[in-house]
């Protein structure tokens, strides 16, 4: 759909062909910053929404919560392969509860964090410091959620948390 377009659009406009590295995205703060808004706002207009049910099939979820020491204590190699794992859970927690919920308003928004969910996990995936590929060797740091709010809370917590602070991370070493 158009919108998702847009955003996948935007991200991958600004990474450099040459290395394969973020550069507006990273170095202009005002980016992630809006992806932030966006995120809260999704949680809010699904929070709206009327008779959204409980999935009967549970989302499987990322723990995302971290501390900024142990955070700092890694490469962001392993913070992007981190991030990377975060959001193919979200994306599959999105996908599946698409599949449970008729209603229209809660469709709407689920299809709308796949979208971006799915946007950053391609953009991620464009760029590494490490030969290879990305591979779905993730820990098995997750719970279980029936409630559809869950996962939008999950989707703003990663991007106003390791989101952010890989960005943040990143400028340093980019934005010189």
């Amino acid at each position: 759909s158009p919108p998702g377009l847009l955003f996948l659009t935007s991200l991958l406009l600004h990474i450099k062909e040459d290395h394969a590295s973020p550069t507006r995205l990273v170095c202009d703060n005002r980016l992630i910053q809006k992806y932030i808004v966006e995120a809260k706002d999704m949680e809010n207009r699904v929070g709206l929404c009327q008779a959204l049910p409980a999935l009967s099939c549970p989302a499987v979820l990322p723990l995302v919560d971290f501390t900024l020491q142990q955070w700092k204590s890694k490469s962001n190699e392993t913070k992007r392969r981190e991030i990377l794992c975060d959001l193919a859970l979200l994306v599959g927690a999105a996908a599946g509860a698409q599949g449970q919920v008729s209603e229209e308003c809660g469709a709407r928004q689920l299809s709308q964090l796949y979208r971006h969910a799915n946007s950053f996990f391609l953009l991620l995936q464009t760029f590494s410091w490490e030969a290879g590929h990305w591979e779905a060797s993730c820990s098995p740091h997750f719970m279980e959620q029936t409630h559809i709010t869950s996962i939008f809370l999950t989707y703003r917590q990663l991007v106003q948390g390791k989101l952010r602070f890989f960005f943040h991370d990143l400028a340093k070493v980019l934005c010189k």
